[in-house]
This record gives C-alpha cells, sequence and structure tokens, in this order.
C-alpha cells in the first residue's frame, strides 16, 4: 500500500469512526434519559467526548500528510501524536466523569433496569468492537498513531459497553426476582468502566509523550536496521545509530566507519545504497541520514 492509499485508508476510517460515534452518542444519551439508566447516561457522555477525540484525530491527520517546508524540514507527522494525545486527555476526562456519576448513584435509590437500555448497550458493543477491528487494523497498515489511538477509544467503549451490558442485564434480574443488591449492578459496572478508559488514557498519552520526547525505537528495530547496515563490506564499524519515531513515519541517524581512503564519491555512493535498502526493506521509514567516519585497518590490531 503506498502512501496515497494509506492516506485514503485512513481518513476514511476515521470519517467512519466520527459518523458513528455521533450516531451513538445521540442514541445513548436519549435512551439514557427517557429509561433513566445513569452507566448509559454516562456512557453517552463518554462517546461524545469521542466525536471531539475523531475530530481532534481527522485534523491531525490531514495536517500530517503535508509535505515538508521550509518551517518543518522533518514533515509534520508529530500532528498525529498530538492528536492521540489529545484523545487521551479526552479519555481522562471522560473516565473521571463515568466514575463520579456511577459513584454518586449508589447514594440514590436504584432506578429501574430497562429492557431498551439493555439493547442499546448491546447495539453499541457490537458496533464499538467492529470500529476497533477495522480501525486497528488500518491504523497499523498505515502505522498512523492518531488512528491507532482512536482505535484504542474504540477498545474504551466495547468495555463501557460491556460493562453497562453486565449491568444492565443485573438490575433486570435483580428488579425481576427481588434482589436488591443487584439492582445496583448498573453504577457499579460504571465505577469498572471508568478504571478501564483511564487505564487506556494512561497507555495512549505515555506513548505520545515518548514520541514527543524523541525516544529512541524499540531496541529490536534497531537492531534490524544494523544487521542490514553491516551486510555491507565497505561498513567496518558502527559507531552510532538512533532512530525515533514522526507520527506515522521513521527517522534513521546512523554513523558508520569505512575504510578511510575511500574517495568522496565512493564514500556517497556507500551512503545511498545503504539508505536506499533501508527505505527499501523498511516502509515506515522516511528518512535516513548517514555519516560517514573514517577507518584504518590498524584500528583493529
Amino acid at each position: 500500500m503506498n502512501k496515497e492509499k494509506h492516506s485514503i485508508a485512513s481518513v476514511f476510517a476515521i470519517w467512519i469512526s466520527l459518523m458513528s460515534n455521533i450516531v451513538l452518542t445521540v442514541l445513548k444519551i436519549i435512551v439514557g434519559i427517557l429509561f433513566n439508566s445513569p452507566v448509559l447516561l454516562a456512557d453517552g457522555f463518554h462517546n461524545a467526548g469521542d466525536v471531539v477525540a475523531s475530530a481532534a484525530a481527522l485534523t491531525s491527520m490531514r495536517i500530517s500528510q503535508r509535505p515538508a517546508d521550509d518551517d518543518h524540514p522533518y514533515g509534520h507527522g508529530k500532528a498525529e501524536v498530538i492528536g492521540s494525545g489529545i484523545v487521551a486527555i479526552i479519555l481522562i476526562i471522560a473516565a473521571i466523569y463515568i466514575g463520579i456519576e456511577a459513584i454518586s448513584t449508589f447514594f440514590e435509590e436504584p432506578a429501574k433496569a430497562s429492557k431498551i437500555a439493555l439493547i442499546t448497550a448491546i447495539i453499541s458493543l457490537v458496533w464499538k468492537q467492529l470500529l476497533y477491528v477495522y480501525t486497528m487494523r488500518v491504523g497499523k497498515e498505515t502505522n498512523s498513531k492518531g488512528l491507532i489511538a482512536t482505535a484504542y477509544d474504540h477498545l474504551a467503549d466495547v468495555y463501557a459497553s460491556l460493562a453497562a451490558v453486565l449491568g444492565i442485564g443485573l438490575a433486570l434480574i435483580g428488579d425481576a426476582y427481588d434482589i436488591a443488591f443487584l439492582s445496583y449492578g448498573d453504577p457499579f459496572a460504571g465505577v469498572i468502566v471508568s478504571i478501564l478508559v483511564l487505564r487506556l488514557a494512561y497507555e495512549i498519552g505515555k506513548e505520545s509523550i515518548d514520541i514527543l520526547m524523541e525516544k529512541n525505537v524499540s531496541s529490536e528495530r534497531l537492531k534490524e536496521f544494523s544487521v542490514l547496515i553491516r551486510t555491507f563490506p565497505e561498513v567496518k564499524r558502527i559507531d552510532r545509530l538512533r532512530a525515533r519515531e514522526h507520527g506515522h513515519y521513521i527517522l534513521v541517524d546512523v554513523r558508520v566507519g569505512v575504510p578511510g581512503n575511500l574517495t568522496i564519491q565512493e564514500g556517497h555512493d556507500i551512503s545511498s545504497e545503504i539508505r536506499n535498502a533501508i527505505l527499501e526493506k523498511h516502509q515506515d521509514v522516511d528518512e535516513v541520514l548517514i555519516h560517514l567516519n573514517p577507518w584504518y585497518p590498524e584500528e583493529e590490531e
């Protein structure tokens, strides 16, 4: 899949997420209010935050696709990372809201559970699971941080919907068989949801901060680059190798030792061969900076 198809697939997936979140937000809030379901209403407001998150991801994704310019010579890839950071913040706010609303419900007379609310929660569960699978697949194919963050946002909704199904289901059983404590299944599910959403927010936020702080890629990726570079006989040693994510692509910086008697033209040709080999084998690498250091046989003695 080339970069243009990557961009089209990513934007299409985000649009599907955005429209789905709008529909689910309206559906959950209306049903939550009409049938007095705290967990469904809280999940609806969570979905309202998802609308903002999807819009932020869409905007950041469009910015990240812009080519490099004089002010941004390394491209605009980190716009997606900022977008995923916004998603993390929205998830934290949603988690706190859901938790507070659920806990406050324990101090009130439990509302009578509704089958309509249960059906709504089931629809949301199935819908969001399909969205998570689809969005994560496209996100990994395009290496889009914003889209992967959106996929995790869908996963948070899967947790929320699953908890809502269990909570409302338990409340229905409590109403049917006059089991008092089961009537609090709805708000109890809301507390569980808040904890799960908060955990997801932490994971997304941590990754965003790592990328913005120029954290090195994994040791496994660095080893892959090292093994490939050492396949060139002119490379006698690797003095330094580092790489960092810049949104949906990676920037590689390497210093290698080559025979000191090579001409400038020969050194240039070796650099080009190494760069082309890395770009060809690793499709997520956008730029490779190679610095040549002189190497002499006596250094090995």
